[in-house]
């Protein structure tokens, strides 16, 4: 047992520790995948705002080429800049002009035409207006011209241009070069190799972006980043156990924790430094890390484009690699194994000694509890447990013990003196058990009984409900259609008959005359043409309206008669038109929707009729509708709309849909909306919502509603099976 414990303990912390190691080599790799990504960006920052400001600068410089007026350009570039003795023009070396940190420098072989001058003083403006801007971040900014002339700002060494030899020439220089056409097809900016500025020997690297004027090169824009803040950031600020190294894809290094840049001139290249071993020493300290960080070089660029985490096998290190926009410099950050397998070892070896600590106490006390305390007593355990199993409840054990078995053997007797007293109870029990269960069944039933008639009585004064609140939908129509022939009647003008005949009386005798020569006569005739008509048009309107009373009466006698059928037996379905049914909700609803300048729109899908119950579907659309009407009283008048939608889904149901633009429904009231009781208007009794979700379930449908918040509106969706009438035989 003990060597089946060890083995478990063994193989317990080898799993534990490949689980920690794989966990935390992929926590490990991910931090440092995150970490150059976030580096990369924040070291990326000064190049990208060097281009950003290149750009703005030739912009500038472009618009203040075409600005220039041509007869100031001779008078500035003179008071500006003067011709020394050396041949060289430079800018004057007075305290006005060290205070605008601009200087000038040009060779004695550049020709002093118009153009030049033109664009020098352009330059020189230029300069002059965005230098300060700038200089915080950047050591340098210069504008080049492929004579070779400079202006710079450099508010640092206000004596630059007049230090410069005479002989000296930026055409050398990496920027210069690499601005002229036949380098840089596509005119984009550039960025030089790292260099040691020797004048204040400050380690730094130009970025140029060159500018053309219809087809020629007139001028290159540069920036000098210092790079001693960047390479310590680069060496210091790293991973706990991880390093840095920066390069270029030429093999330029930029930054190496072992490199020694004292007294060097030039920057180390990888590549070639295998060549000269001296040099490899006496920058990186040993060939061993000229060798390492040559693989290191190797392995970043032989990886694909896009894969940013590497592994060198021969060193065991990982690394995260990534390019920093602007110089396309190569940023790695190297982790060793070790300082992702250490937490995991130095775990796994705890989890191992506490394991075997464990397993010697275990086996000690396992000895001593199983040689002296245990075997026996479970041996006359099982013997009594076995006459107990027979129905022997008589049973004799040490109960004398003070340890667990003992309180086991007096607990195990307790438990047959029990088992034998409630063998003798459930016995009695039993006698009188039928008698009970006789006597709770009689209180059950009646129980039952009452239940049932509470459950009718609250039936009927639900259904009661129900029959009240859509009579009273459709009693509000005929209220409001009789009031309008009401008013009809008073508007008829019947008076005007009584006038006419009164007229005809007075002149019965010369009534030929009077219609055909008096004035009002003549007027007679045509008055009673459209009085007549008038009174048609009236008795019309009058007709219509007392048989929408007749039809919303019908629909009332229907309700009524269709809860009494509800009551007995279940209502017949009849052949429906979906389409007409809307619009007869609409006529019930009329006079509420004209009286609130409701707009209807219809998009209604032509559908056969299909079998259902009639006046249930239409007691649901009137409710629906009348609920639709009073959600718009919120909306402005001219802004209410209510849409019937009709349309046959893909699984043979039929799908009619009311929406409202009105006051919409608040998220936590739509699980409440179809409730019984549950209302938002202060005069809503909470009926009808209720009672069309209890009718749509009857018709074998559902009663849904959506709606996206207050003030949205809301959509309620009634879905009916459809069933197609059968054709007539």
């Amino acid at each position: 047992m003990g060597v089946r414990i060890a083995v478990v303990i063994a193989l317990s912390t080898l799993f534990s520790y490949l689980h920690m190691l794989r966990t935390l080599r992929t926590e490990a790799l991910e931090h440092l995948r995150l970490h150059v990504a976030e580096r990369s960006q924040r070291e990326q920052a000064i190049f990208t705002l060097a281009e950003d400001n290149h750009a703005f600068l030739k912009k500038a410089l472009e618009e203040r080429l075409r600005e220039l007026p041509q007869e100031e350009v001779s008078a500035r570039f003179d008071s500006l800049v003067a011709r020394l003795p050396d041949g060289t023009v430079r800018n004057h070396a007075g305290k006005e002009e060290a205070a605008r940190g601009v200087h000038v420098f040009i060779p004695p072989h550049v020709t002093l035409d118009a153009w030049f001058r033109t664009r020098l003083v352009a330059a020189y403006d230029v300069l002059s207006r965005y230098g300060p801007a700038f200089h915080i971040r950047f050591k340098t900014t210069y504008i080049t011209f492929p004579e070779g002339a400079i202006v710079g700002f450099s508010p640092w060494t206000p004596n630059w241009s007049h230090e410069l030899a005479s002989d000296f020439s930026i055409t050398g220089f990496e920027d210069f070069i690499l601005s002229q056409p036949g380098k840089n097809p596509r005119r984009q900016t550039t960025w030089t190799g790292i260099y040691n500025e020797p004048i204040s020997h400050e380690w730094m690297v130009s970025g140029a972006t060159p500018l053309d004027l219809d087809g020629r090169h007139v001028a290159t824009i540069g920036h000098d980043v210092l790079l001693d803040e960047f390479m310590a950031r680069t060496i210091h600020d790293h991973l706990p156990g991880a390093y840095n190294v920066l390069f270029r894809d030429d093999g330029q290094l930029i930054a190496h924790p072992e490199q020694k840049l004292e007294n060097a001139s030039s920057a180390y290249n990888i590549q070639s430094a295998s060549e000269q071993p001296d040099v490899a020493v006496s920058r990186l300290g040993s060939k061993e890390n000229a060798a390492h960080l040559r693989s290191i070089f190797e392995r970043v660029k032989s990886r694909a484009p896009a894969q940013t985490l590497l592994d060198l096998p021969e060193y065991d290190e990982h690394i995260a690699v990534t390019r920093l926009k602007g110089p396309g410099w190569n940023l790695a950050t190297v982790l060793p194994e070790k300082v992702v397998s250490r937490p995991a070892f130095h775990a796994a070896r705890y989890v191992l000694l506490l394991g075997l600590l464990s397993l010697l106490v275990e086996l000690v006390i396992m000895y001593r509890v199983l040689q002296q305390q245990i075997t026996l007593p479970l041996l006359t355990l099982t013997r009594a447990t076995d006459k107990v199993a027979a129905g022997d409840f008589k049973v004799a054990l040490d109960t004398s013990r003070g340890d667990e078995l003992g309180q086991l053997a007096r607990s195990f007797q307790l438990m047959a003196d029990q088992v034998q007293h409630r063998e003798e109870a459930l016995r009695q029990s039993n006698e009188g058990l039928e008698q009970r269960v006789e006597e709770r069944a009689r209180e059950l039933q009646d129980v039952h009984l009452r239940l049932v008639q509470t459950a009718r009585r609250a039936g009927m004064a639900e259904s009661a409900t129900n029959v009240l609140h859509n009579v009273g939908n459709v009693l509000n129509s005929v209220y409001t259609s009789a009031q309008l022939a009401r008013d009809r009647v008073h508007k008829m003008r019947l008076e005007q008959v009584s006038r006419v005949a009164s007229m005809l009386g007075q002149h019965q005798g010369n009534l030929p005359l009077f219609l055909t020569q008096d004035e009002r006569g003549r007027l007679l005739l045509p008055f009673l043409d459209k009085l007549g008509k008038n009174l048609l048009e009236e008795r019309q309107e009058i007709v219509s309206l007392l048989d929408d009373v007749g039809r919303y009466t019908e629909h009332i006698g229907d309700v009524v008669k269709m809860q009494q059928n509800h009551a007995r037996t279940p209502r017949m379905h009849e052949p429906v038109n979906l389409a007409e049914l809307l619009e007869d909700a609409l006529r019930i609803n009329s006079a509420g929707l004209s009286r609130h300048q409701v707009k209807v729109q219809r998009q209604l899908m032509p559908l056969p009729p299909l079998m259902t119950d009639k006046h249930k579907t239409l007691m649901i659309l009137v409710n629906l509708i009348s609920n639709a009407r009073y959600a718009l009283d919120t909306v402005p008048p001219d802004e209410r709309l209510l849409l019937l939608g009709l349309e046959h889904t893909s699984t043979d149901r039929v799908r009619i849909i009311i929406h409202d633009n009105g006051m919409g429904i608040a998220p936590e009231m739509i699980n409440r909306i179809f409730q019984y009781g549950f209302t938002t208007r202060d005069e809503g009794h909470g009926f009808g919502l209720h009672s069309s979700a209890l009718t749509a379930q009857e018709l074998g449908g559902t009663l849904t509603v959506h709606s996206d918040g207050p003030g949205r509106g809301a959509t309620f969706t009634l879905e009916l099976p459809y069933h197609p009438t059968l054709p007539t035989a």
